[in-house]
């Protein structure tokens, strides 16, 4: 048993290919976006409240389609199978037994349908989203959602900050493009006229959200949302939910953190829908952080794939009772009996004198 999500981590980095521990870990350009998720929390401090009588917590969360045991969901990522054999069904299993949401990512190499189904055999009630980028085939889009809603998703995530890939330094020098043999981008492959790849395109406009929009009664949540205005646009487009992310620092090298985007977007939003975030959150105290700051829920992405990469369905676990216990022993420190509690004034530039 290891007992910090570091040491998660350098197991992860021990166990897999190299090649496939670039395409995890990489991000964009000189990964510069990359590393600011994580030190954009270590430049903010929290400002605790005391005797507030919080000795009984309660870290429960509703959210579009999903009523969570904890603020809590993983972040869609690709390829689970090369971290470990048994992929996205691990991760599946360890998400619905910590009652945190589970968002599958269309570059999946286990298909939707058996990741839901693993998820609802440890717990019925168990929340699965199902990731979606836009296709320039709408009878492929439509085909994706069709799929995720026979497979019980109880909302749709839409990526949409990849008109195209983010240019990856790493995979480009590894020669990283292709899953090895026996491995496949499983929801690709049952679609209208075969197997195809994931083909995503700069011409979609709020629009296509539109007639996506039409097409389902699932709750619709925008992932990759980074400025206050496209924020905006989402609250009146009739979005459910958007979830401030810059893909991990995979896309554009340039962008800020998501923590530093989103006290804008909370602000715009003005509590019309929820707003997540991803990106960086590596203890509880980013999380308290996210959450005072004003997410309703945060999402872990990489450290997911080093708890899968180091120890299976246990190591996911790990990850997320790790992080599920710091947040409840941080929130206990700040004086607070509930995530609703935390308020941005409990959030301090760290040096400030205030």
């Amino acid at each position: 048993m290891i007992d910090s999500l570091a040491g998660l981590h350098e197991r992860a980095r021990q166990r897999l290919d190299p090649v496939h521990y670039d395409f995890f870990a990489g991000g964009a350009g000189a990964e510069v976006a990359l590393a600011e998720n994580e030190r954009a929390f270590g430049r903010l401090a929290l400002r605790p409240r005391v005797l507030r009588g919080n000795d009984i917590r309660d870290l429960r969360t509703t959210l579009p389609g999903a009523r969570a045991a904890v603020p809590i969901f993983v972040s869609p990522t690709a390829f689970h199978r090369l971290a470990h054999p048994d992929g996205e069904l691990a991760t599946a299993r360890a998400t619905a037994a910590a009652g945190a949401v589970l968002i599958s990512s269309m570059a999946a190499t286990v298909a939707i349908g058996e990741v839901a189904a693993a998820a609802r055999a440890v717990d019925p009630a168990a929340a699965v989203w199902f990731q979606l980028y836009l296709q320039r085939d709408p009878a492929v889009t439509e085909h994706l959602v069709r799929h995720a809603e026979a497979a019980g998703c109880s909302a749709l995530v839409i990526t949409v900050d990849s008109p195209v890939f983010g240019h990856r330094e790493r995979d480009q020098h590894n020669g990283f493009h292709d899953l090895p043999a026996g491995l496949t981008t499983a929801n690709m492959q049952d679609l209208p006229g075969g197997p195809r790849e994931i083909d995503m395109s700069a011409a979609f406009t709020w629009a296509h959200l539109a007639r996506l929009r039409a097409l389902t009664r699932l709750p619709l949540l925008l992932k990759g949302i980074l400025h206050p205005a496209d924020a905006r646009l989402a609250v009146e487009a009739g979005l459910d939910g958007i979830i401030v992310s810059n893909h991990g620092g995979r896309q554009l090298d340039a962008a800020p953190a998501g923590i530093e985007a989103l006290p804008p977007i909370v602000s715009t939003v003005d509590g019309e829908i929820p707003v997540l975030l991803d990106g960086g959150v590596r203890r509880g105290s980013d999380a308290v952080i996210a959450l005072a700051l004003g997410a309703t829920a945060i999402g872990l992405g990489r450290p997911v794939l080093w708890g899968l990469a180091a120890a299976g369905e246990s190591g996911v676990r790990q990850v997320l009772e790790l992080i599920r216990a710091e947040l409840d022993h941080v929130l206990t420190l700040c004086g607070a009996s509930r995530p609703a509690e935390l308020t941005p004034d409990l959030v301090v530039p760290r040096g400030c004198r205030c």
